[in-house]
């Protein structure tokens, strides 16, 4: 039986509060990580076309608990350990790619707040990679000339312009550049207003373009109609700044799907295009995004992403995939349900996982998992609804209780007739015949 890498006891909680609760931890999931291999290379390689100075736009479509945000997660821990700056937002009712009221800028300001690097994973990292980007710079002058005082600040700002300039050729590029500029005025000075005030521009938090005028000098806020072409910008900057790319993470598209509003779904489904446009014509480079949705709000003819004649044309499927044989370089990535087979494995990296946080020796046998198992996939309606997320809670909430109550057993736990379960009628059988072949 294979026994789980020692995880640090801090990741280990968060594993497990986090997937008691049903919802993806942010940190540990290389512990965990189960199947998946083709799809996490097929994004992998994106990435590494993004670093190259392309650019991708990818579709993650599951169910729910099928295990989106995990792969979503999963990416994002790579990437910013890679070098990549990583932003990521759920999608909700306030925040949607274009909207009357604000709701394409909340996007943008809520991606921003999550900008994460390697060094500063749990987002906020903007003046980390500011003031990383300046003392990089300085550090390079330092090495190339001999000059102190006003000479040498010269010298940096001349290599602060060179950086700005490249920018400048870009869409709202020339506003940009100014703010960097300011930054690195603020950052020279110590003055402490200023890069506050910077900082809040580029967060998306100037209510009027005349604010940001008065304090900054820079006629131009980020809005809703402008937030997709400053994110461009940001992937060029933080290119110059030292890093690989710009990975643009966003899940829950389902509340696109639900917009009743048809004209308010199509304007952010005709969003979504300009992006998607964007990367296959080459007009985005070093910037990827990873959008996580489920079956429905792709495919529904009335709602969905496929509603959007031009979406869909784009994006259906050629005649020759099917669910056994996937063309992992298409747009949209299906992800299937975990095998029985991967749901053992994770349930025995999560048993030792367990054992390891409270200190205790595992108890539970190949059996005892087997035994779980059979009862998790013979529950009525299990064959079509039954999700990695809902065994990974039972299971948690069983090895929870046999370690508070170590007098009870399995079959007690999981109730009277969980035996009859496990071995319940014909699906029972089949199942219980795949896992007699499961070789651990």
């Amino acid at each position: 039986m294979s026994v789980a890498n020692k995880v640090p006891n801090r990741i280990a909680s968060v594993l497990m509060n986090a997937l008691k609760g049903g919802v993806v931890p942010r940190v540990g999931l290389e512990y965990i990580t189960v199947g998946r291999a083709q799809e996490i290379s097929a994004i992998l390689h994106d990435i590494e076309m993004i670093e190259a100075g392309s650019a991708s736009f990818r579709f993650i479509v599951g169910k729910y608990g099928s295990g989106k945000s995990f792969m979503l997660q999963t990416i994002r821990n790579y990437a910013t350990a890679k070098g990549f700056v990583v932003v990521d937002a759920d999608l909700s009712p306030e925040r949607r790619f274009a909207g009357t009221k604000g709701q394409g800028l909340a996007t943008y300001k809520e991606l921003i707040r999550n900008l994460s690097t390697k060094s500063k994973p749990d987002g906020g990292a903007l003046p980390l990679i500011l003031e990383k980007w300046i003392s990089g710079i300085q550090a390079l002058v330092k090495v190339e000339s001999d000059t102190e005082g006003e000479e040498f600040d010269a010298l940096v700002e001349k290599q602060i312009f060179a950086v700005a300039g490249s920018l400048e050729g870009m869409v709202n590029g020339f506003e940009f550049a100014k703010a960097v500029v300011s930054y690195w005025r603020a950052y020279r000075n110590d003055d402490t207003a200023l890069k506050s005030n910077v900082l809040k521009w580029f967060r998306g938090e100037y209510p009027t373009r005349k604010e940001a005028k008065d304090e900054l000098g820079i006629n131009f806020i980020v809005t809703d109609e402008t937030w997709y072409d400053f994110l461009k910008v940001f992937a060029a900057f933080l290119v110059g700044a030292g890093y690989k790319g710009l990975l643009v993470l966003i899940d829950e598209l389902v509340n696109i799907f639900k917009i009743s509003n048809s004209i308010t779904r199509s304007n952010n489904y005709e969003k979504i295009l300009t992006m998607y446009n964007d990367v296959l014509q080459g007009k985005a480079s070093h910037i990827g995004f990873l959008m996580g949705a489920t079956p429905q709000c792709i495919e529904d003819k009335y709602k969905g992403v496929f509603s959007y004649e031009a979406l869909r044309s784009r994006l259906s499927e050629g005649h020759f995939a099917t669910s056994d044989v996937k063309d992992l370089t298409a747009p949209i990535i299906r992800l299937q349900m975990l095998s029985q087979e991967e749901m053992y494995i994770l349930i025995e990296k999560l048993m030792h996982i367990h054992a390891q946080l409270y200190s205790y020796a595992p108890t539970l046998t190949h059996d005892d998992l087997i035994y779980f198992l059979n009862v998790e996939y013979n529950r009525v309606g299990a064959q079509t609804h039954i999700t990695p997320r809902e065994i990974i809670r039972d299971f948690i909430e069983l090895v929870n209780i046999l370690h508070q109550n170590p007098h009870k057993s399995v079959s007690e736990i999981l109730g009277d007739n969980s035996f009859e379960l496990a071995k319940g009628g014909l699906d029972g059988e089949e199942i219980q015949a795949e896992f007699q072949e499961f070789e651990v």
